[in-house]
């Protein structure tokens, strides 16, 4: 009701003695977007780090930034596994991974590393299986339908680059 000046859609009743803290809509609102630009902000930077991203203009970077969703991963966890379908593109924001095909080491990401695109690019199951090799890894991940709509102008450049792939 807050978030999008609406009556409410339910009502709360306390079952035990409780404690209950009010918030105005001013408050919140304020709150809440002062968190997504801080946000914003933050993966903005990051972006400009980003071979792939950097040459973009601000507006289309910042609403990439907004289509992120950060995922964390554990030494040893699969962030993408080879044949499985791909449905979204990731960037990696801290951390180390590396793919393999078969038993076959084939790349290594460090922090502003991309991978996934070729699956959403062709249409196709993942090519490789990627790995965390650190002891945690934080990627940024774009679901396909964000990744065809934000960064289909970069398509061609993404085509070119994926020859650079063993």
């Amino acid at each position: 009701a807050l978030l999008y000046n609406c009556p409410r859609a339910a009502s709360v009743v306390a079952t035990a003695d409780s404690v209950c803290w009010k918030l105005d809509r001013e408050s919140f609102n304020h709150i809440v977007k002062d968190a997504a630009v801080k946000r914003r902000d933050r993966y903005d930077t990051f972006l400009k780090s980003v071979s792939l991203i950097s040459s973009i203009g601000s507006y289309e970077r910042s609403q990439i930034a907004d289509a992120l969703i950060a995922e964390t991963f554990k030494k040893g966890e699969f962030v993408v596994r080879q044949d499985e379908p791909g449905d979204k593109f990731y960037i990696l924001e801290e951390g180390a991974l590396y793919a393999t095909k078969g038993d076959q080491r084939v790349m290594e990401y460090k922090p502003g590393s991309y991978f996934g695109e070729l699956a959403l690019l062709k249409n196709q199951p993942r090519a490789a299986s990627v790995v965390v090799e650190s002891n945690e890894a934080k990627v940024l991940s774009m679901a396909r339908r964000s990744f065809s709509k934000m960064l289909g102008p970069l398509q061609d450049l993404l085509a070119r680059n994926a020859d650079e792939y063993k």
